[in-house]
């Protein structure tokens, strides 16, 4: 079980940016799936963004073109690049490594994100 630190959020107005972090002590963070996942009051977690170990990138269609998932291998940490920001963004963002698709560790605290208009 891999601890899972995620940071960054806040409250900002729509058409805002914000970047999250998240750092974590998987041993094997360099050939890591890792994703960011988002869940509102209500609804169920959603996968919004991954990022394979050689690269590979993946959106859910509501982020295309606003969000931008990065990684530091050396700092064993994944970004979220959030811009323009809509108020249905508004969510705890949380991060965990994939597999097959799948989060595999216990979930971290997450952060909240909250966008106003």
């Amino acid at each position: 079980q891999a601890q899972l630190v995620e940071s960054g959020g806040g409250l900002v107005q729509a058409g805002g940016s914000l970047r999250l972090s998240c750092v974590t002590s998987e041993i094997d963070f360099r050939s890591s799936a890792m994703g960011w996942y988002r869940q509102a009051p209500g609804n169920e977690r959603e996968l919004v963004a991954s990022i394979r170990s050689d690269g590979t990138l993946k959106y859910v269609d509501s982020v295309k073109g606003r969000f931008t998932i990065s990684r530091d291998d050396a700092k064993n940490t994944v970004y979220l690049q959030m811009n323009s920001l809509k108020p249905e963004d508004t969510a705890v963002y949380y991060c965990n490594r994939l597999i097959f698709g799948k989060a595999l560790y216990s979930w971290g605290q997450g952060t909240q994100v909250t966008v106003f208009s």
